[in-house]
C-alpha cells in the first residue's frame, strides 16, 4: 500500500529526484529569461522539455511510470481541462499531454526564484486567492482572452491538492470560464498522490492511472450544470482507479 516501506534506496533515490529537478528548475527558469523575446507558444513548448526530462527521470530514479486511458476525448480545437489536484506530478504530465497550455494559479508561486520567474513568462492567470469575485472575475477575462488566441487553459478546481482518497469543495470559477467563453471542458482524473504525495518527499514505485474524460460542452449551459457534469465524471473516476478507499 502507500506505506511502503522506506529503505535507505528509496530515500536516495527520491533524494537524487529532488536534486535533479530542482537544478533542472534552475536551468530551465533561466532559460526561459533568455527567451523572453520569441513568441510564446514557442516559451511553454520549450518548457514542455522541463516536463517531459521531470517524468523520465522520476521513472528512472523513483520507478514511477504512468498509464493514460482516453487520449482519444482529447478535441482537435482549443479547450480547458478541469484536473484532480492531488501532487505535483500532474503538472508535468498535463504539458507533456496536452496542446500549449497556460495555467490558473495562485500568485504566490510567481514569488519563488527560478520556477517563479519561467512561469512569469508563460502567462499563467496568476490569481489572488483571497480576493473572491475579483479572482473569479479575472480567470473568466483572461482565461477567454488565452482560449480565443488558441492556448489551452487548466484549471485544478478542488484549488487546491487533496490527499488521495479524499475530495475538495469544487469551485465555480473554471465552470465560469466555460460558460462565458463557451469552450468544451475536459475532465481528467489520476491517482498520482498515492507515489507522489503532495507533502511527502519519498516516492513510492507504481504506476499511476490517469484517465481523460469525454469533453462536456459548456456552449449555452450554466456554470453549475458545467461544474456539476465534471465533479460527477471526475470523482465517480476517482473511485474506480483511486487505490486508497474513498472517505466519504
Amino acid at each position: 500500500g502507500p506505506d511502503a516501506a522506506v529503505t535507505p534506496g528509496r530515500f536516495v533515490c527520491s533524494l537524487l529526484f529532488s536534486v535533479g529537478m530542482m537544478l533542472a528548475t534552475v536551468v530551465f527558469g533561466l532559460a526561459v529569461l533568455l527567451l523572453i523575446a520569441v513568441p510564446l507558444r514557442w516559451r511553454i513548448r520549450f518548457v514542455r522539455l522541463y516536463a517531459i526530462f521531470n517524468l523520465w527521470s522520476l521513472e528512472k530514479l523513483c520507478g514511477v511510470k504512468y498509464r493514460i486511458e482516453g487520449r482519444e476525448h482529447i478535441p482537435s480545437g482549443t479547450a480547458i481541462v478541469f484536473c484532480k489536484h492531488q501532487s505535483t506530478w500532474e503538472t508535468l504530465l498535463l504539458q507533456k499531454v496536452f496542446p500549449p497550455l497556460v495555467w490558473v494559479l495562485k500568485r504566490e508561486l510567481m514569488w519563488l526564484p527560478f520556477f517563479g520567474w519561467g512561469l512569469a513568462l508563460l502567462r499563467p492567470i496568476a490569481i489572488d486567492r483571497g480576493a473572491g469575485r475579483k479572482a473569479v472575475e479575472q480567470v473568466v477575462q483572461q482565461g477567454t482572452a488565452r482560449l480565443r488566441s488558441g492556448l489551452w487553459v487548466v484549471i485544478f478546481p478542488e484549488g487546491t491538492r487533496v490527499a488521495p482518497g479524499t475530495k475538495g469543495r469544487y469551485r465555480a470559477g473554471g465552470a465560469m470560464l466555460a460558460e462565458h467563453s463557451g469552450y468544451p471542458v475536459v475532465p481528467v482524473a489520476h491517482n498520482a498522490g498515492e507515489f507522489w504525495p503532495r507533502h511527502g518527499f519519498l516516492k513510492r514505485p507504481g504506476t499511476v492511472r490517469v484517465v481523460i474524460g469525454p469533453p462536456i460542452e459548456s456552449a449555452g449551459r450554466g456554470a453549475e450544470a458545467i461544474l456539476a457534469d465534471a465533479e460527477a465524471w471526475i470523482e465517480g473516476t476517482m473511485h474506480r482507479i483511486s487505490g486508497v478507499p474513498y472517505q466519504n
